[in-house]
């Protein structure tokens, strides 16, 4: 197999260097011969030498040792579980969403690059003043003391710093919190074992469905349709997003394909289309038009998805930023952008008027949800 580490620049900024002291051997890898080793931590596989760096950067081959990012969140507050998106795991309630730095993909799009591109970014430096030492009890308590019912690996790529997720993960199941993921599904099979365990949630980004576009994005289209599949079979709880950026993934046919592969999975699978507005370094398309998201949340209704939504544009989307029961049509759960107006679920997670299941993840007691709250994040120092 081919090589698929960097070499580390040669001359390092700052901010790598102090990253580099926050790490730690990892789990996620096997030692080969010449003290070379294989990272399963995502998709990529890396094959790293001594002295060299994997393609997400923050794993280094040191003396035949995978060390990892540990120690430290760059991005942390806490805000609606349903900005994730989850829209079907404890709604109305709040999650502890926390993120260190480095990615496996360079999106040009990317809505979160000041955590998820730092280490590519000219100016990285300037990220120092954002990165902070903690302890993973420290985030439980943290969660727990602002009432929230989650914690989230988010902001950049959590499955490249997953060692550090689980040892967050690990006294937040023992504290009866629920976990996640919000990923960009590069996985390995090894990776989401070593998860599974303590991890509940997981999302998903289906980018497009097109091979070479997702190549240029630092990604493969069958590693994600794989990631979805397996997420699915061992009993995570999985939504998919799909951004519809125009001009790159919004044709009706590509749409449709995302759809029916995700219906051919499970058709239980919530499913999210979401406004794209030009960020990073894509200013050139125009942000997705309301008529483009209902359409996109349409054909996944068409290709028989039961659970499709279409965000980032509250109140303007008509019925799909709702949850209706697929089998009679009521409506379970209201919402306005972020925020829970109604919640009509029995504390089996029912329709109250007909009694399908609906699956999720639901609290035990509906009277607990939080309704009409302030949806509004809440940063922590």
């Amino acid at each position: 197999m081919a090589t698929n580490a960097i070499q580390p620049p040669q001359s390092k900024t700052s901010l790598g260097n102090f990253l580099d002291q926050l790490t730690r051997p990892g789990e996620l890898y096997e030692k080969l011969d010449d003290n070379k080793v294989r990272c399963y931590a995502c998709g990529h596989r890396c094959l790293i030498r001594p002295g060299r760096r994997g393609i997400c950067q923050v794993r280094f081959n040191k003396d035949g040792v995978l060390y990892v990012p540990w120690g430290y969140v760059a991005a942390l507050q806490v805000d609606p579980i349903e900005k994730k998106p989850f829209y079907h795991v404890w709604p109305g309630h709040d999650a502890l969403t926390f993120g260190m730095l480095g990615c496996d993909y360079h999106c040009p799009y990317c809505q979160n690059w000041l955590t998820s591109q730092a280490l590519r970014d000219p100016v990285s430096d300037a990220h120092i003043r954002y990165v902070h030492r903690v302890e993973p009890e420290d985030l439980v308590r943290m969660a727990l003391e602002q009432g929230a019912k989650a914690v989230i690996s988010s902001y950049n790529e959590p499955l490249i710093t997953s060692e550090w997720a689980m040892a967050i993960f690990r006294p937040a199941k023992q504290a009866e919190l629920i976990t996640g993921y919000v990923s960009n599904g590069n996985a390995t099979r090894e990776v989401l074992e070593y998860i599974r365990p303590h991890t509940d949630a997981y999302k998903i980004d289906l980018k497009t469905m097109n091979d070479k576009n997702y190549r240029r994005l630092g990604g493969v289209l069958q590693r994600v349709l794989d990631t979805i599949r397996m997420t699915h079979e061992m009993g995570f709880w999985v939504e998919v997003v799909t951004l519809v950026v125009p001009g790159f993934n919004d044709s009706e046919d590509e749409l449709r394909e995302a759809a029916r592969f995700i219906a051919s999975v499970s058709k239980d699978i919530p499913w999210h289309v979401t406004a794209f507005h030009p960020d990073y370094k894509m200013t050139d398309p125009p942000p997705t038009r309301v008529n483009q998201l209902i359409r996109a949340a349409e054909i996944g209704k068409e290709e028989g998805l039961n659970f499709v939504y279409a965000g980032n544009l509250p109140g303007r989307v008509g019925p799909f930023e709702h949850t209706w029961c697929p089998k009679c049509g009521e409506l379970l759960i209201r919402r306005y952008g972020y925020i829970v107006q109604e919640y009509h679920l029995t504390p089996q997670g029912t329709c109250p008027r007909c009694g399908t299941r609906i699956p999720g993840l639901w609290p035990k007691r509906p009277e607990d949800v939080r309704l009409h709250g302030p949806g509004l994040p809440r940063p922590l120092a």
